[in-house]
């Protein structure tokens, strides 16, 4: 086994050059071709890329992202289904840490995270991945092969040229998540949670969306390799596939004696792991033997799942907070006095609906005992003195309007009535901070939302106000004196923006960040003018037509949106932008971009470099498309196909930058 584990570190040190190679060769590629800056010669890049190739040859690895091999996107109409050749079982579960040691009786045991993702079963043939198919139900799952290629830490080719078959956990992790979540302005197209968008990425027709949310793969068990035996020892198993190039899930070794400890080990870790996980997986290493054990109509006999008992409580609950949210939904929330759980200290704690307050009974002064859900999320477990006496409020707490009960799915919720309550405006002050409008760092949807409730903004012209709270913004939950004095600094930042950045911010009807800049730049970048134009000479602009131009034109006209402008004008210094005729160099040229880049960072520098020039970006190929712009010039997506039944040129980067931008 020691001989075993060191040929696995061998190939581990191995795989980790490949991947430092493969970053430093990406990073020298985009810094030469889209920043027009060397960092390395061709001669070091050279030697480079002949190591990385060297090393692929010898493992017989290839990793995704590797610049050796590129991977062509492709679009489907469905996901094929296909049926498991045995069933996926589901596992027996525990919250009894002392079950984990009778389980054992004797035997040792791998130990590893139950990763909270999406199940995924691979089969490799002659060395390269022939098939990914999830769990589904158990019994039948979806064919997902093109986006497991796009996989970001996913071996495409493996030095094993027997068939192999295993099972892993795609996942999300939650640095990624958050992320992917800050790149999307509208709060409510944001996603719930890792899972979800893992499951929902990994499920997608197109793999050039998968290939954007960093879907990570885990191997967890061996189902088959082709003539190989591992000395009847799962962990071998798991070495083997290690050997392969996979990331295997994190594990322990335990028997009776150290299984516990183990545990503990795992729950100190959970608190900062950055990979999803909603418990423990304990499998008997001995493989003859699990196969002796069996299964029951559900569960294997050879492995159990362990789910964190919930450290409880007991605690005095002071109130209830009701917070408004943008869709009128008024939401009830516990303040009870200070608790230690689970290593951190809890005062307040979501109660959900109307509902759950009258099944708890809860009042002021009530003894309550709370707990964290999964290790994270506070809740109120039981009332233990149930006086009923708190009643939902007949006011919203925000603008004072009438507020009603309303049942939904057989749950009653409460209601704010207004339609002009403040915080029914989250998505339009949301939209006024984020990344191309006034980009405000700090003050996220979550934030925005505690401010509005506490009557600290009414219009857009309040936030750059928000000193005038600063003792009570250092007291709200989740911040202090150094998160308060970030979120003030991020605020002055922004007072120094563009007028397009302003005008996209301004939430108008159909206009994007796209329309504002070429608006701004039809108007030589004058607020004034572009105020006073008539919705006839809007329309005349190219790409804006008549229904965009009635939207701006309605816009600026309302009483209420000129109060709004009027106050928000004073505290903004707009930076006075002029077009440089020389550079537009596009205009009147429409573009379509596809597929992964690698000269530009992403889609939306190489976008901003072609609006920069006086050119147009859209999101379909059409007979007024000058340049289908995509690495892949072989691709059988819908866009390839449709620019070569239009005549429409088919570019790569390269191609584009040397026929339209040198």
């Amino acid at each position: 086994m020691e001989e075993e584990k060191e040929r696995q570190a061998g190939a581990e040190a191995a795989k980790a050059e490949m991947r430092e190679l493969a970053e430093r060769l990406n990073e020298a590629s985009r810094a030469y071709y889209a920043q027009d800056r060397e960092i390395m010669s061709n001669l070091e890049y050279d030697r480079l890329y002949e190591r990385l190739e060297e090393l692929e040859q010898e493992s017989g690895i290839v990793l995704s992202g590797s610049p050796t091999l590129r991977v062509g996107y492709e679009a489907v109409d469905e996901l094929p289904k296909q049926r498991h050749e045995s069933p996926m079982l589901s596992l027996g579960k525990t919250k009894n840490r002392e079950e984990l040691r009778e389980f054992l009786k004797g035997k040792r045991a791998i130990l590893s995270w139950k990763l909270d993702g999406l199940t995924i079963v691979l089969r490799y043939r002659d060395g390269a991945l022939a098939e990914a198919v999830t769990r589904g139900n158990g019994e039948i799952g979806e064919v997902v092969t093109n986006n497991a290629k796009v996989f970001t830490n996913l071996p495409l080719r493996i030095s094993f040229q027997g068939e192999l078959v295993l099972r892993g956990e795609a996942v999300i992790s939650y640095s990624d998540f958050k992320r992917i979540n800050e790149e999307i302005a509208e709060a409510d197209a944001r996603y719930k949670n890792p899972r979800n968008l893992c499951s929902g990425s990994v499920r997608q027709l197109n793999n050039e969306v998968t290939a954007g949310r960093s879907v990570r793969f885990y191997a967890f068990s061996l189902v088959s390799a082709q003539g190989m035996e591992f000395d009847n020892s799962r962990e071998r198993q798991l070495l083997f596939l290690k050997g392969q190039g996979f990331d295997i899930v994190d594990y322990r070794m335990v028997t009776e004696n150290d299984v516990l400890e183990a545990v503990a080990a795992f729950e100190r870790e959970i608190v900062s792991y950055d990979i999803p996980s909603d418990g423990l997986v304990m499998s008997l290493d001995d493989l003859e033997y699990s196969r002796t054990l069996g299964t029951t109509a559900k569960f294997p006999r050879d492995s159990i799942a362990f789910k964190w008992a919930d450290e409880q409580a007991e605690t005095t609950l002071r109130g209830i907070e009701w917070s408004a949210s943008r869709t009128g939904l008024i939401n009830p929330v516990a303040l009870f006095d200070p608790v230690e759980l689970e290593g951190t200290t809890v005062s307040r704690a979501s109660v959900h609906n109307v509902s759950i307050v009258k099944a708890l009974q809860l009042g002021e002064g009530d003894r309550i005992t709370v707990y964290k859900a999964n290790m994270i999320i506070p809740q109120i477990s039981e009332n233990l003195t149930r006086s009923g006496s708190l009643q939902p409020p007949a006011v919203c707490p925000v603008c004072g309007g009438a507020t009603r009960i309303q049942k939904s799915n057989e749950v009653e919720v409460l209601y704010c009535t207004n339609a002009d309550c403040d915080a029914k405006k989250i998505k339009s002050f949301a939209l006024f901070v984020s990344r191309d409008a006034l980009n405000i760092d700090g003050l996220s949807e979550a934030t925005l939302e505690k401010l509005i409730a506490k009557g600290f903004i009414h219009h857009y012209a309040d936030i750059f106000s928000l000193e005038r709270f600063r003792i009570e913004i250092e007291e709200m939950e989740g911040f202090g004196a150094r998160s308060c004095q970030n979120l003030l600094d991020g605020i002055e930042r922004a007072r120094r923006t563009t007028l397009p950045r302003l005008l996209y911010g301004l939430g108008i009807e159909n206009i994007g960040a796209a329309n504002a800049r070429a608006l701004c730049r039809e108007f030589d970048y004058n607020l004034e003018k572009l105020r006073r134009a008539e919705a006839a000479e809007l329309a005349a602009i190219d790409g804006i037509g008549e229904v965009i131009a009635g939207a701006i034109s309605r816009y600026f006209q309302n009483e209420k949106n000129k109060t709004e402008l009027e106050l928000l004008l004073p505290e903004l210094e707009i930076e006075k932008e002029r077009t440089d005729e020389s550079l537009q160099t596009l205009r009147g040229r429409t573009f379509v971009v596809t597929g992964s880049l690698h000269v530009y960072e992403n889609r939306n520098a190489l976008k901003a470099e072609i609006e920069k020039r006086g050119g147009k970006v859209t999101g379909s190929v059409t007979s007024k498309t000058d340049a289908l712009i995509n690495n892949d010039l072989t691709s059988s997506s819908s866009k390839n196909k449709k620019a070569g039944e239009l005549g429409i040129p088919v570019l790569s980067e390269e191609a584009f930058i040397e026929q339209y931008l040198s």
